[in-house]
């Protein structure tokens, strides 16, 4: 008898066109996660389901949770974290007032630097 496999229990969508986007991505998926994640590279046209576009999921990143919850910005990486045995503390501490409205805060912060900072990346590993 063969199983279907497991269905996710978070779905994230990233950038696979930004090295900077790869090379964290690659760090998570290296990771071990009790719970089931699926990777959507979003540089790629795909559906991303209800909510969310390909345009709108590479200028912020995004996931979207086992009740079909999508969340962005800084709360995803939050919910994301909370996979991890490594990072879940840093996942809870994020998740709650007055530290998720800091880290969206220096999410949002980054969001214009992000640029630049994928050209030194892109500088580094050519």
């Amino acid at each position: 008898m063969q199983t279907s496999p497991a269905r996710p229990t978070l779905t994230v969508y990233f950038d696979g066109s930004c090295p900077l986007c790869r090379r964290e991505i690659a760090l998570y998926q290296r990771l071990p996660s009790r719970q089931t994640v699926a990777w959507v590279d979003v540089s790629q046209p795909v559906d991303c389901g209800e909510g969310l576009t390909c345009a709108t999921a590479m200028r912020r990143f995004h996931v979207r949770d086992e009740r079909g919850r999508l969340l962005g910005g800084a709360a995803a990486f939050s919910r994301l974290w909370r996979c991890y045995a490594g990072w879940r503390v840093l996942g809870w501490a994020t998740a709650v007032p007055p530290m998720s409205w800091v880290a969206e805060l220096a999410y949002r912060l980054f969001l214009p630097a992000r640029p630049r900072v994928q050209a030194w990346v892109q500088r580094l590993t050519s």
